[in-house]
């Protein structure tokens, strides 16, 4: 692959969605190149879960199995590097890299993730996939019947209450100010001993990342092993956003089953276009995107 600037398609984001992507059209004979940064939104989580036979491996050996396995088809490339823009071209697009590479291609697939913005609280970001959670499939059965937080208001955190407390008996939800709880919520959660805190927060103490209490601007403590919390996002990259692609209300690209964006020729797959961030549902989703960019490519040529 070395040399060659012309692919049939290009992957942005070198993850499970871009990986299992390649692997499809790399099975298809299709001349693919892998662009990745090298840097996964969850490097700092000590586990994956929720995988079948993955169970409990880390993140980074998931992938580098993944990666060794795509590689041996020998269309596919893979360079370490950053995406800066795209443009529409006559039979495709011109991707840009950050070192001034322009590569040409057929398609594009954006397996880019999002970028989740971290609140403003010591602590909270070192602790951010290791004891600060955001989903229970992922994460839950391994602080089961802990002394367990979470860190929402409203509506959000009454449903999330609900969900996590069939995984322990010890939980408070801490609103973070004042509560915005309606009283038949307020009723609900009382009923089933959730403790509402709304005390504002002010740093997690913790050790490499295991939390051991949340501290609160009044100068009280809470000892606490786990906190689940929902963050903002962005997209982790604007291309899509540049070529025109269309975003849900939610944030997130919107594709259809197969991956497609609302930019014929652009596709989508992975946590950047679904609320579901689980390394089985970006495997899905890349093969998925990887089986409709072939089609497409099959359609255009027969």
């Amino acid at each position: 692959m070395a040399g060659n600037s012309q692919y049939d398609v290009i992957i942005v984001g070198g993850s499970y969605a871009g990986l299992s992507a390649a692997m499809s059209l790399g099975r298809s004979l299709r001349k693919v190149l892998i662009i990745d940064s090298g840097l996964p939104c969850n490097r700092q989580t000590p586990h994956s879960h929720n995988f079948i036979t993955h169970d409990g491996e880390t993140p980074k050996a998931i992938a580098d199995k993944a990666r060794e396995q795509v590689l041996k088809y020998e269309t596919v490339g893979i360079q370490q590097g950053l995406a800066v823009s795209a443009i529409k071209v006559e039979n495709g697009f011109e991707l840009t890299t950050a070192d001034g590479a322009v590569l040409t291609t057929r398609k594009l697939l954006f397996a880019t993730g999002v970028k989740d913005l971290m609140p403003a609280i010591p602590g909270f970001a070192e602790c951010w996939g290791i004891t600060v959670i955001h989903c229970p499939y992922c994460h839950g059965y391994e602080v089961k019947q802990q002394k367990t937080g979470i860190m929402s208001n409203g509506d959000i955190g009454f449903d999330f209450s609900k969900l996590i407390a069939n995984l322990t008996t010890d939980l408070t939800l801490f609103t973070n100010g004042k509560s915005t709880l309606s009283l038949e919520q307020q009723s609900a959660l009382q009923k089933h001993n959730i403790s509402v805190v709304e005390t504002e927060i002010a740093g997690f103490e913790h050790s490499n990342g295991q939390l051991k209490q949340v501290l609160f601007k009044d100068g009280s403590t809470m000892p606490l092993k786990a906190m689940y919390a929902k963050t903002p996002f962005v997209q982790h990259c604007d291309i899509p956003v540049q070529l025109g692609c269309a975003l849900t209300e939610q944030g997130y690209l919107a594709v259809d089953m197969l991956g497609r964006t609302s930019v014929p020729g652009v596709y989508a797959a992975g946590d950047n276009t679904a609320m579901m961030r689980a390394v089985s549902l970006a495997v899905a989703g890349g093969g998925m995107a990887g089986a409709g960019i072939n089609k497409e490519l099959v359609e255009e040529s027969f």
